[in-house]
């Protein structure tokens, strides 16, 4: 009442305490922070995106970085000595098969021909003036005009100039096979490097290299395998699983770098005989035609071999499997919210992963969004069809023997 009065006689009326009562609940109000209002708002869940987990029908394979290697090559030497008189090709340029290459100063091997020549006829000249004079000295011998002895000296004349004939005979040959030999012909059709020597440098037989040719169409494809994937062949090809090694035997897909992808069919020809104990892996070779030729020896492959019969396997992109340590997971949306789920993972192929632990088919896995959420985060999933690899056949081309 004091206060009142005190009011009254300060000139203040009721109005006056209303608005006062008015800024105190206003001060009141304002104390509350803006941060407090928002946290009663929560925020909605991320937006992630999911793949429905899918079974596939899969092949395993074993991949593998080898070389193209010529079928057929060649170091090319002449044959006889002399000096270079023609040099017939271009470098570097595809030669056919008997192909002239080279050819060596004729001039020397033309006389020894014609030497050889002049000594058959010499030598058939004398064997047949020997038989004339046997058969006169055997007529002679009938009558007893001549002793037993001057007929064997005759007889024995004409064994001599038969043998000289026989010696002119091979030495005519001889000199004729040597001057073939100064053209100098390519033994295989391929492809020639550089000439090593020059027109006018002297050659000798069976030393002074050349050049070189290689063979281009088929050529091979020779890659070291690891024993695992020996092994696993090998059963394979026992149990009736894949073919054997032969011109018809197992496929082989090869690629090459720079190219992710494996389009040429080759055949596996050949796999050797043992390990090489200090790299504990075993060489194969495979055949692959090169009519275009695409691929030149020493180039380096990329070679894919077939491991597994075709198999239904849970499939899921690559980039949805983290890693965490020495162990592969996945996160999995159950029930609105992200699930850890440990994985087993096994071969990839164009891009996706087989699973062969951890995920059934129908099941949803986060394939992106995977850094803005944690293991039971409330997510807003949205399904996505998973990447389809572009199916490509391999390209069989065909063989030229």
């Amino acid at each position: 009442m004091a206060n009142c009065a005190r009011a009254r006689a300060l000139g203040l009326g009721s109005s006056w305490l209303f608005g006062l009562a008015v800024i105190a609940i206003t001060a009141m109000l304002s104390g509350c922070g803006a941060g407090d209002v928002q946290a009663a708002v929560a925020p909605p869940p991320p937006q992630v995106d999911v793949a429905v987990v899918q079974t596939e029908e899969v092949t395993d394979w074993n991949t593998y970085t080898g070389n193209f290697e010529a079928v057929d090559s060649v170091e090319l030497r002449p044959r006889v000595s002399g000096y270079i008189d023609e040099v017939r090709f271009e470098e570097g340029s595809e030669v056919n098969q008997g192909e002239i290459l080279f050819v060596i100063d004729q001039r020397p091997y033309q006389l020894q021909l014609e030497h050889a020549e002049a000594e058959l006829a010499r030598a058939k000249s004398l064997l047949k003036l020997a038989r004339i004079d046997l058969e006169r000295t055997e007529k002679l011998l009938a009558v007893k005009a001549v002793s037993k002895e001057e007929y064997d000296q005759r007889a024995s004349t004409l064994s001599q100039y038969q043998a000289e004939y026989q010696a002119a005979l091979t030495a005519l040959d001889q000199a004729k096979l040597n001057l073939e030999y100064t053209e100098v012909v390519s033994p295989i059709a391929g492809r020639v490097s550089r000439a090593a020597v020059t027109r006018g440098n002297y050659v000798t037989a069976g030393s002074t290299p050349l050049t070189t040719l290689v063979s281009l169409d088929p050529i091979h494809v020779s890659f070291e395998a690891d024993e695992n994937s020996f092994n696993t062949l090998q059963a394979q090809i026992r149990n009736g699983s894949l073919p054997a090694p032969g011109a018809g035997g197992l496929p082989v897909q090869v690629g090459i770098t720079g190219n992710g992808e494996f389009p040429f069919t080759a055949r596996l020809t050949f796999i050797d005989n043992r390990l090489n104990p200090q790299t504990g892996t075993i060489s194969v070779q495979a055949l692959l035609p090169n009519p275009e030729r695409l691929f030149t020896p020493g180039m380096l492959a990329r070679v894919r071999l077939q491991a597994s019969r075709s198999y239904a396997a849970v499939m899921l992109d690559d980039a949805a499997i983290g890693t965490d340590q020495d162990r592969k997971y996945v996160l999995v949306v159950e029930d609105g919210k992200a699930q850890y789920r440990n994985v087993e993972v096994g071969t990839l192929q164009e891009g996706r992963r087989v699973v062969r632990r951890g995920l059934q088919a129908g099941e949803q896995v986060v394939v992106s969004g995977l850094q803005r959420i944690r293991p039971g985060m409330p997510v807003d999933a949205r399904v996505v069809q998973p990447a389809q690899p572009q199916a490509r056949a391999p390209q069989e081309l065909a063989f030229r023997f």
